[in-house]
């Protein structure tokens, strides 16, 4: 159980930002909490296995924006695990966009709570 308690501790913080996140931002919605709680867990692996390919393919465009880019990233990211969870829509890319930025400083700000 000691290997899987940063995990549940990270998931738990994704699933409370996301759904600080959908009471801020009208267009980012969930059906239930099931759909929040899946959409945590996908964001996990998104934010895992899809971001850095991502990353790495657009290098030379994210280079030439000074990192700027990267916050496109995320709001893709965040749109496709909205695309594949059921109950979790986003209404348009700029919605996606200010929420990636407000759900990273969100989880930010709280680590540097319970920490």
């Amino acid at each position: 159980m000691g290997n899987l308690t940063p995990f549940l501790i990270q998931w738990g913080l994704t699933s409370l930002s996301l759904w600080v996140a959908s009471y801020i931002f009208s267009g980012l919605r969930f059906a239930d909490v099931g759909s929040l709680i899946i959409a945590a867990l996908l964001l996990g692996f998104a934010n895992a296995i899809v971001k850095p390919l991502l990353i790495v393919f657009t290098l030379p465009l994210t280079v030439l924006t000074m990192g700027l880019f990267l916050l496109v990233i995320n709001a893709l990211v965040l749109m496709l695990v909205s695309a594949v969870v059921s109950g979790f829509t986003i209404s348009s890319f700029w919605t996606a966009f200010f929420a990636s930025i407000f759900i990273s400083l969100f989880s930010l700000f709280v680590i540097s709570l319970i920490s």
